[in-house]
């Protein structure tokens, strides 16, 4: 029997596994502890990102009139950005030195990063670049993404790995639940909220969010420092000598880590990971500009009903991620990541504008422009203390393109959010099994690059794809982008195996 076909679902989350031979050892209680540690560190990360995602379109539009839906994208894109160059250099440094070290630097470049977003409305000019500059450096503190997984993979055994990569994303998972669900609730305190003039802050629904991400950074770094332990399993579940304190020698090494890395098999896994997180990228971004167009949503409505949304989304995931761990251990990885790109693929294709029925435009935005003399004087809204609401006129595609409707919003919404928690966690899971046993900080951060990479352009693609042609044309082609993913993974199915599989020392 393969070891793949161990219970990987009784990994522990929150308790010790009741399994294990060793469950009673210090050192076993001591690394789940750790992994647990990195569980809590991947959770708030994921709130720190998704806490001020919501808000993030009518905060620019709010303290910078010159903000465009394009300068989104790359506002966007700029936190991904931040990420896809640290990985590689902090997946480096844990490497070779103690993983706290790594880790509360990123943190502490993190919580100062959202400090300053919280202070970009301060300065006279060009508040959105600020803005621009400090999602990068949240970014930038992200990128301890590959030291995270990078650990729990190399203190897991091939049976443990499934059900702890599954358990991690669980966690973002509920961090991702819990980021919105707290937008939306601060969501009350208004645009105005209060001024704290002590030290010249304005805390409203827009900076308390990354305020409260600061706190949650501060308890991270203090569970690393005082609650983190290195530990190394071999695939068996075997505890050596974690080798981040100082270099290797002929104790550490082994046949198992001389033996080669199927490179193909790792280019190919960084090609599909890119693909899932490039149209999730694209799903975050447009999400909060497509319901104010399609829906005719007010800033604060976006916010809300967004949050909710997400939430909810949330909420599946984790049911999703439950079914991955018992799904995985009957058919394999491999089938479970074919399914979760061909529901993705029908998530986009659901969201396709068809009929007769059109967006709302935002005439009032033209009120100036020669047009107004061929349209009625009271189709203009000539009172500018109210917000305008629908598509804006400069999109030309909004006069002729079909308005995508609730349902279908909602319905693409629900798809994703059970294809792209199967894909995520079966590309870390199956990444980590071709790699072996050999330190992953390295390689988890060019898998982690190449998803930041993804998060870069894939808001770039899609606010411009979107501003100037449509949902159309923005849809179909992230629709041919998942077709050619899975026309990918099935060419080269057969090298997407473990290591100690493809080296013979376990069947499948």
């Amino acid at each position: 029997m393969s070891q793949f076909d161990d219970s990987d679902d009784t990994t522990p989350l929150l308790g010790d596994d009741a399994c294990s031979d060793d469950s009673r050892d210090e050192d076993y209680r001591s690394r789940w502890r750790s992994i647990r540690v990195m569980y809590f560190t991947m959770f708030l990360s994921s709130v720190g990102f998704t806490i001020v995602i919501t808000s993030l379109w009518p905060y620019l539009q709010k303290i910078d009139d010159s903000s465009t839906a394009s300068f989104l994208g790359w506002v966007v894109a700029a936190y991904s950005l931040g990420q896809m160059v640290a990985s590689p250099i902090f997946g480096l440094w844990s490497n070779h030195r103690p993983r706290r070290e790594p880790l509360v630097c990123s943190i502490f470049i993190n919580l100062s990063a959202n400090i300053y977003y919280a202070y970009a409305y301060l300065p006279p000019h060009y508040n959105k670049f600020h803005i621009l500059i400090s999602r990068a450096f949240v970014g930038f503190g992200a990128g301890n993404v590959a030291v995270v997984r990078s650990y729990v993979a190399g203190a897991t055994s091939l049976k443990e790995r499934t059900g702890a990569m599954a358990n991690m994303s669980a966690c973002q998972a509920l961090g991702f639940i819990l980021g919105p669900a707290l937008q939306a609730c601060l969501s009350f305190i208004g645009e105005h909220g209060v001024t704290v003039k002590l030290i010249d802050l304005q805390l409203n629904m827009y900076t308390a969010p990354a305020l409260l991400a600061v706190v949650f950074g501060l308890i991270n770094i203090l569970l690393v420092v005082f609650f983190l332990r290195e530990h190394r399993v071999d695939e068996h579940g075997r505890h050596l000598r974690a080798i981040n304190y100082t270099s290797e020698d002929g104790e550490y090494l082994s046949e198992e880590q001389e033996e080669r890395i199927d490179q193909v098999a790792v280019l190919t896994s960084n090609i599909l990971f890119f693909s899932v997180m490039f149209i999730f990228a694209v799903f975050e971004t447009i999400a909060t500009p497509l319901s104010m167009d399609m829906f005719a949503w007010t800033r604060k409505e976006a916010v809300l009903y967004n949050g909710i949304i997400i939430c909810c989304i949330g909420f599946e995931s984790i049911l999703v991620f439950l079914v991955v761990k018992v799904a995985a251990q009957r058919v394999g990885d491999r089938p479970v990541l074919l399914a979760g790109l061909a529901i993705i693929f029908c998530g986009f294709f659901v969201l396709l504008p068809w009929g007769n029925h059109y967006p709302k435009i935002q005439w009032e935005d033209i009120k100036n422009n020669s047009l107004v003399s061929q349209m009625s004087a009271a189709t203009v809204v000539s009172n500018s203390s109210v917000e305008p609401t629908g598509c804006p006129i400069e999109q030309t595609w909004c006069q002729y393109t079909p308005a995508i409707q609730l349902a279908q919003f909602i319905s693409s919404d629900v798809l994703i959010g059970i294809g792209y928690p199967a894909c995520n966690v079966m590309s870390y899971t199956l990444y980590s099994k071709i790699l072996g046993p050999k330190p992953q900080g390295v390689y988890m951060g060019w898998l982690t690059a190449s998803g930041s990479g993804a998060r870069t352009l894939g808001p770039v693609f899609v606010s411009q794809v979107y501003t100037l042609y449509g949902p159309r044309w923005a849809f179909s082609l992230i629709c041919g982008l998942m077709v050619g993913s899975i026309i990918l993974l099935a060419a080269l199915y057969h090298r997407l195996i473990a290591f100690s599989v493809r080296h013979g020392r376990t069947v499948t």
